[in-house]
C-alpha cells in the first residue's frame, strides 16, 4: 500500500460548509474495520465530530463490514474515538463553544501504514453562499471553454 492514498473523501462538506481551521487526527479501530478500510469500504457522509469528557467521537462515519469477517465483526455506524493532543483537543473544544461551529472530517487516508482523519473546524454555509459558489464554478468553466476555442484559432 502506497503512502498518503485517501480512502475517502467528505465531497459534500467543502459544499455544505466554510472551512475554518483543520487537523490530522488518528483513529481507533478494529481490525475488522482496518481490512475493510484497504477494500475501500467507507464513506463519510452526514459524519461529525463531538468532544466528550475530554476525548473527540467520531460518529456516523460508515465503515462497511468485512466482507470475509465472522460473527464478530463491527457495528459499521459505531462511534469512533479520535487520537489528538491534549492541547488540540481544548483548541478545538474552544473552537466548537462559538456559535454555529461544528466538527466535520473532511477525508480518510493512509499515512505510513496508519489511518489518518482530517478533521475541519467549519461553519454552515447559507443558501446564497452555496449559490455563489457554483455561479464562480460556472463562470470559470465558460471562460476555459471560451479561452480553448480562441486557442484552437
Amino acid at each position: 500500500m502506497a503512502d498518503n492514498t485517501t480512502i475517502t473523501t467528505n465531497r459534500k462538506a467543502r459544499h455544505d460548509y466554510h472551512v475554518l481551521d483543520k487537523y490530522e487526527a488518528g483513529i481507533a479501530l478494529l481490525g475488522t474495520e482496518v481490512k475493510s478500510l484497504r477494500a475501500g469500504n467507507a464513506s463519510l457522509r452526514d459524519s461529525y465530530a463531538v468532544i466528550q469528557r475530554g476525548e473527540v467521537y467520531l460518529h456516523q462515519a460508515h465503515i462497511g463490514p468485512y466482507d470475509k469477517g465472522n460473527i464478530a465483526n463491527h457495528d459499521p455506524l459505531r462511534p469512533r474515538k479520535l487520537l489528538l493532543q491534549k492541547r488540540q483537543i481544548k483548541k478545538l473544544e474552544f473552537s466548537v463553544m462559538e456559535k454555529g461551529l461544528t466538527l466535520i472530517p473532511l477525508s480518510l487516508y493512509w499515512k505510513n501504514n496508519r489511518v489518518k482523519v482530517e478533521l475541519a473546524v467549519v461553519r454552515g454555509k447559507r443558501q446564497y453562499d452555496k449559490r455563489d459558489a457554483i455561479a464562480r464554478r460556472e463562470e470559470a468553466r465558460t471562460l476555459d471553454r471560451v479561452l480553448k476555442e480562441y486557442k484552437k484559432r
